[in-house]
């Protein structure tokens, strides 16, 4: 479901990219990122701004308002937990016991 907050979003993404990804990932890399793009191309800037606004849409469907953080690369973790602890390998992996 699309917010009111995500059009204001968009409309800042297409008149200035750069602004529309401070607003969402604060002073990060992203914002770099964005400035950069926008320098060598407007259109580039406009389509990371959009991705941006994307990914930060999918995370509210996903986690619910206010149920997720932002930790780089356009990617949300949920704020009650981090990422998925890796499956430890059993000890006898690849012998023949």
């Amino acid at each position: 479901m699309v917010r009111s907050s995500d059009v204001v979003l968009v409309l800042v993404a297409i008149l200035f990219p750069p602004a529309a990804a401070g607003f969402l990932t604060g002073c990060s890399c992203d914002l770099l990122i964005s400035i950069a793009l926008t320098i060598l191309g407007y259109i580039p800037g406009h389509v990371f701004s959009f991705y941006l606004i994307y990914k930060h849409a999918q995370a509210e469907e996903r986690y619910g308002h206010g149920g997720y953080r932002y930790v780089g690369n356009g990617e949300y973790v949920p704020v009650g937990g981090g990422y998925a602890a890796v499956p430890q390998q059993p000890p006898t992996y690849g012998t023949t016991q």
